[in-house]
């Protein structure tokens, strides 16, 4: 089953009833409530829906989100793989406001989040390339194609920790490190997906470019105090609106791998004997 997080501007589908399906409500995990869960009907499929930012709007930061809560949920509710939406600003100033992307790399630049359900344990050893799911991404790329739509395949997605913006001096620093995109959501999220076995891809709409790539005075009162004009703004509005056709499309063109590396990312475990087959009790018994 694919499970879907939404990230900023996902709140506005469901307010909007461009999301249409059950609410399930949250989630009790041995992090706590996760965020609300859906149930949607999307190309031709049962999926789940979450948008991790909150249903009513932004109330969430990305610091602050609960993302060993949502991952934990969503496995509980039956998904085996996760399409991420995600509004990172760009580095690459080649990326306008509105595009997509589908980064295949990751920098985490993040402190003091929990990264990992094997705490104080010696389980979490596993190996992060590729970063993301290729078989998420070839059904991306069948589902692009099918909808005609016009995306960057590749790229190395900075996550920072907010909830403030960068500073142009981190910027310089993520370009020289090789970033193309910046944001806050990724990390933990895809690493603590890979430690319980999902398949996660990252499908990504540039919200606005980066502090310091152009000159941009500061406008009080508005989103990105100025690093947004109007015209990109209507932009990006209009990539948000297509999120729910560009998610059906790749939940259309899903085929079931079970030779996929996500689903054996804690293979060397299980042989050894240190995890059995109930996923729970690698999580809850530590």
């Amino acid at each position: 089953m694919l499970a879907i997080i939404g990230g900023s501007g996902a709140y506005h589908l469901l307010e909007q009833g461009k999301l249409a399906g059950q609410r399930l409500g949250p989630l009790e995990t041995p992090f706590g409530p996760s965020a609300p869960l859906h149930r949607l009907h999307l190309g031709g499929e049962w999926a789940l829906f979450m948008s991790r930012h909150g249903e009513q709007g932004y109330e969430v930061c990305a610091s602050w989100v609960n993302y060993r809560a949502n991952i934990w949920a969503l496995k509980e509710a039956g998904a085996t793989c996760i399409a991420a939406w995600s509004g990172p600003g760009a580095i690459d100033e080649s990326l306008a406001p509105g595009s997509f992307v589908v980064p295949d790399d990751l920098l985490d630049e993040t402190h003091g989040r929990e990264s990992s359900f094997f705490r104080g344990s010696g389980l979490g050893f596993v190996r992060q390339s590729p970063v993301f799911c290729s078989t998420l991404r070839e059904a991306f790329r069948q589902g692009a194609a099918a909808l005609g739509l016009e995306w960057r395949d590749g790229g190395t997605y900075a996550c920072t920790q907010g909830p403030r913006l960068e500073t142009p001096a981190e910027i310089r620093k993520l370009r020289l490190l090789g970033g193309h995109l910046v944001g806050m959501t990724l990390a933990p999220e895809c690493f603590l997906a890979r430690e319980l076995e999902l398949c996660y891809l990252p499908v990504c709409y540039v919200t606005n470019l980066a502090e310091g790539v152009r000159p941009a005075h500061y406008q009080e009162g508005v989103l990105f105090e100025g690093l947004l004009d109007p015209e990109a703004a209507a932009r990006v509005e209009g990539a948000v609106a297509r999120f729910p056709e560009i998610m059906a499309a790749l939940a259309s063109h899903l085929e079931e791998r079970a030779d996929c590396p996500c689903r054996r990312a804690m293979e060397r475990y299980r042989r050894s004997g240190r995890i059995g087959a109930d996923w729970h009790q690698w999580v809850t018994e530590r």
